[in-house]
C-alpha cells in the first residue's frame, strides 16, 4: 500500500497528481478518523451478532517468496459473556467456545481439546488468552474497536478515497497508515456503519505481505445458550494448554 501502484487512486480521490517517485506529505483527514469513532461506537452498541470473515493472509518465506492461504472465520457473539468461534482454512480446523466461565479450544481434525476457567467478560477472556497462552480471538480487532484498547492513536495518515462497493454493498473506502502497518477498511454507509473489508499491508517487512478479510453480517441471530456449550465428542482427548512462559527480568548483574 506504500508502493506507487497506489498512488494515483489517492490523486483521483484527493484531486492531487502525484509525481513519480515522490513521497507525499502525511495527511490526517477528519471525516476519516470521524469515520472509524462512528464504525467503533457502533460496534460497542451491538449486543448480540454473527459475522463471517473470508480471510486470505499472505507469509513470507526465508527466501522471500510470498505464499497465500485462505481461511473462514465464523463469529457468534452475545455480549458481554458468550461466543463461539469457527475457524476453517486448508491446514486447521478450529472452534472456541466461552460460556462466561469456562473457554475451550478445539482442534477438530486432530479430535483434542482444553478447557480453563475463564473471565466473566469477553474482553477479559481476549486479554487473558493472548497473555497467559498466546492465543487470539478470532477476529478480536471486533471487540477492541472503540475502546482504549484499540490503536487509532498510533494512526498519522487518514484519507477518505471515496465510494466503493464491498459485495453489492455500498461503502465508503479510506486509507490509514500507523508504525508498521499500512491498512484500509471500506465501512458501510447509512445508518449501520459496519467494517465490510480489511486490508493490511506489514512495512516491516520487505515483500509487503498483505491480510484480506471480506465481511458478512448478520445483526439478528437465532441462537439459544446451548451453542456457547463444548460438548465434547465420545472419542475427543482432552490436553493441557501451555502456559507462556514470562522473559526474564534483567538483574543487571
Amino acid at each position: 500500500m506504500k508502493q506507487l501502484s497506489y498512488f494515483p487512486i489517492l490523486a483521483v480521490a484527493v484531486g492531487v497528481a502525484t509525481q513519480v517517485g515522490a513521497q507525499p506529505a502525511p495527511t490526517i483527514d477528519p471525516g476519516a478518523m470521524a469515520a472509524l469513532d462512528r464504525v467503533g461506537t457502533y460496534l460497542r452498541s451491538l449486543k448480540a451478532f454473527q459475522i463471517r470473515a473470508a480471510i486470505t493472509a499472505e507469509v513470507v518465506l526465508d527466501d522471500g517468496q510470498k505464499v497465500q492461504s485462505d481461511s473462514v472465520a465464523d463469529l457468534l457473539v452475545n455480549k458481554p459473556n458468550k461466543l463461539r468461534a469457527e475457524v476453517t482454512g486448508d491446514r486447521q480446523h478450529r472452534l472456541f467456545f466461552y460460556e462466561g466461565k469456562t473457554f475451550t479450544l478445539f482442534a477438530q481434525r486432530m479430535n483434542l481439546y482444553a478447557t480453563t476457567s475463564a473471565p466473566p467478560t469477553i474482553i477479559e477472556l481476549a486479554e487473558k488468552l493472548n497473555k497467559d497462552l498466546d492465543i487470539d480471538l478470532p477476529l478480536v480487532d471486533m471487540f477492541y474497536w472503540g475502546t482504549p484498547k484499540s490503536t487509532v492513536g498510533e494512526i498519522n495518515s487518514a484519507i477518505d478515497l471515496g465510494p466503493s462497493s464491498v459485495g453489492g454493498v455500498t461503502c465508503q473506502q479510506f486509507a490509514f497508515r500507523q508504525p508498521g502497518i499500512d491498512w484500509q477498511i471500506w465501512i458501510q454507509n447509512g445508518d449501520y456503519p459496519l467494517p465490510r473489508k480489511l486490508v493490511i499491508s506489514t512495512l516491516t517487512d520487505e515483500a509487503r505481505p498483505e491480510y484480506t478479510s471480506v465481511y458478512t453480517w448478520n445483526l439478528a441471530p437465532s441462537f439459544d445458550d446451548t451453542a456457547f456449550v463444548f460438548d465434547a465428542p465420545k472419542d475427543a482427548h482432552p490436553i493441557s494448554f501451555a502456559q507462556v512462559k514470562a522473559a526474564p527480568t534483567s538483574t543487571g548483574k
